[in-house]
C-alpha cells in the first residue's frame, strides 16, 4: 500500500479555466465529492455539456485529468496498463486509469455503458470505500492518492437491456443529471464561445429550440449545444447561414433526405434568404458573404 499524504494542488488562473456556465448546483456537488474522495456519475445527453464541465471543474481543483472514450473492445489492460517489449526487454506501462490513481489526477470515463462489464468491475474496488486498485500482472495492489477522483459519465438515450451499468455499480456514485441549457443560458454560451453576436445567436437558440420540438419524431437526437457553437463559428466566419446550418445541423443530424429537407424548412424560417439570394444547392458549393 501507498502512504501518501494529500497536497492540495493549485487551482489555475481564471484565465486558463475551461469555460462552463453552471446551470444548476453541479458545480457544488462535484466540490464537495471532491472534499469526500466520492466517486462522480453525470447522466445527460450528447453534447449537453459534461465533458467540458469534468475538464472545467479539473482545473478549478487544479487537477491533471486524464478522459477515456469508452467503447466495445475497451479492456481491463487498455484501462490499468500491461507490459510491453523494449529494446531493454519487457516493461510494465501503466494505463491512464492507473496513472490517475498513482498522481492524485481525476479519471474520466465517458459513456461508461459502451465499455463491456468485465472491464467496468475493475472500478468497484476504487469506487468505494476500499480505494485501491489490484494490479494482477504486477501484483500490486495500489492504495489511490487522496486527491485521485473517478468521473464516469453516459447518454441515458442509448441505454437499452444489453447496455447499462448494474445497480452494483451505480450505487457506488455521487450521480447528477444534466441536461440542455435553458434559452437564455444556451445564448450566454454560444455568444461566450464563438463570438457571435449575440441577436444571432438568440436566433440560432431558437431554432434549436424548434429542432428539438421535432427530436422524437424525426430525430434520432436532439441538436446539441456543440453543433450550435459550430454553427456559429461558421457563420462568423462569414458563411452563408442556411449553408453553416446545412454543414452543421442538417447533416450531422441525419443521414435521410427527407428528415434533412424538414430540418432546412425549419432553418429558412428563422434565416430566411432575402429574394436576391441564391438558394444553398446541396450538389454545388455553398454561397458564401463577408458579414451577417
Amino acid at each position: 500500500m501507498n502512504n501518501l499524504t494529500s497536497i492540495p494542488a493549485p487551482a489555475k488562473p481564471a484565465a486558463d479555466v475551461a469555460y462552463y456556465r453552471p446551470n444548476g448546483n453541479e458545480t457544488d456537488v462535484f466540490a464537495h465529492a471532491a472534499s469526500h474522495r466520492l466517486p462522480i456519475l453525470i447522466k445527460g445527453p450528447t453534447g449537453c455539456g459534461k465533458t467540458r464541465f469534468v475538464q472545467h471543474m479539473a482545473d478549478q481543483l487544479g487537477r491533471k485529468l486524464y478522459t477515456v472514450a469508452c467503447h466495445d473492445d475497451l479492456t481491463t489492460a487498455d484501462l490499468v496498463g500491461r507490459h510491453l517489449i523494449g529494446s531493454n526487454g519487457t516493461y510494465w506501462q501503466d494505463g491512464p486509469l492507473t496513472r490517475a490513481v498513482r498522481e492524485g489526477a481525476i479519471c474520466y470515463l465517458d459513456e461508461i455503458i459502451e465499455a463491456r462489464k468485465d472491464t467496468t468491475v475493475v472500478l468497484h474496488p476504487l469506487a468505494d470505500d476500499r480505494r485501491i486498485l489490484p494490479l494482477d500482472a504486477t501484483g500490486e495492489c495500489l492504495e489511490a492518492h487522496p486527491d485521485f477522483m473517478l468521473v464516469v459519465s453516459y447518454n441515458p438515450g442509448y441505454r437499452n437491456l444489453l447496455k447499462g451499468l448494474k445497480p452494483s455499480t451505480r450505487q457506488r456514485f455521487v450521480a447528477m443529471s444534466f441536461d440542455y441549457p435553458d434559452a437564455s443560458a444556451e445564448t450566454e454560451i454560444l455568444v461566450s464561445e464563438s463570438g457571435i453576436d449575440p441577436a444571432i445567436a438568440t436566433r440560432l437558440v431558437q431554432l434549436c429550440g424548434a429542432l428539438r420540438h421535432m427530436g422524437s419524431h424525426d430525430l434520432e437526437e436532439a441538436p446539441s449545444t456543440r453543433l450550435l457553437i459550430h454553427t456559429a463559428r461558421m457563420m462568423l466566419s462569414g458563411m452563408d447561414p442556411i449553408a453553416a446550418c446545412t454543414a452543421c445541423l442538417a447533416e450531422p443530424l441525419s443521414d435521410d433526405p427527407t428528415t434533412q429537407a424538414a430540418i432546412l424548412d425549419v432553418v429558412r424560417a428563422h434565416f430566411a434568404a432575402t429574394p436576391h439570394e441564391e438558394k444553398y444547392n446541396h450538389n454545388s458549393p455553398a454561397p458564401s458573404r463577408a458579414s451577417l
